[in-house]
């Protein structure tokens, strides 16, 4: 692991860390503001380009993408440190790179990087630092619920797409397959895996066959 170069009580964050927990955070906020606002684009190529507007779409999207990501990465993190693990985020450049163009492309694909930790550790132990991620985003969207029932213009939609967002990054992080959560947590305890699996994919899922994205 690299140098410490920040600390929060036992948690130690690296500058590799810092820069790769920041470049994260950056190219997931441009990828779902580009997603998310085609319009923009086009009006770039007209020249007619509303700056303002492109600036709070953008802040939108480091709220609620970037920070229901950095905060469940963050919660793998705590998690596996908690359980006597060393941890650090790494982010996946490559994947990065493909956000942002599959956003272009009018594609929805983020695949950031991951928090990798070493040390002795129980299926239990691994199980929920697999779920403190899901659980997180969870815990997010009902902070963002009532901001989306009692405000309107720009914090009514932080509100509505910090649900939205946390809802589906909950969801599909528990789909058991390859290096998500879910398969982790499957592995460990199927009755914990259903009972967190169930409700957040089928959040997840209305919110898609609703017409949200």
């Amino acid at each position: 692991m690299s140098t410490v170069a920040y600390r929060i009580g036992d948690i130690r964050f690296s500058q590799t860390e810092l820069r790769d927990l920041a470049a994260a955070w950056l190219a997931l906020g441009v990828a779902f503001t580009l997603f998310l606002n085609p319009g923009h684009l086009q009006a770039l190529q007209y020249g007619q380009l509303d700056v303002a507007a492109l600036g709070r779409a953008f802040a939108l999207s480091m709220i609620t993408v970037g920070g229901g990501f950095l905060l469940h990465e963050l919660a793998h993190k705590v998690a596996a440190i908690r359980f006597g693990q060393v941890a650090e985020f790494r982010a996946d450049y490559s994947m990065l790179g493909l956000a942002i163009v599959a956003s272009l492309a009018g594609f929805l694909f983020a695949a950031p990087g991951a928090v990798h930790h070493r040390g002795y550790i129980t299926d239990r132990e691994n199980g929920l630092i697999a779920l403190a991620g899901p659980l997180t985003n969870v815990a997010l969207a009902a902070l963002f619920f009532p901001v989306w029932a009692l405000f309107g213009g720009f914090l009514g939609s932080v509100g509505s797409l910090g649900v939205i967002i946390n809802l589906l990054l909950a969801g599909f992080n528990m789909i058991p397959f390859g290096p998500l959560d879910g398969k982790t947590v499957l592995r460990w305890n199927k009755l914990v895996f259903a009972a967190v699996f169930v409700p957040t994919v089928g959040l997840g899922v209305l919110l898609l066959f609703n017409g949200f994205f």
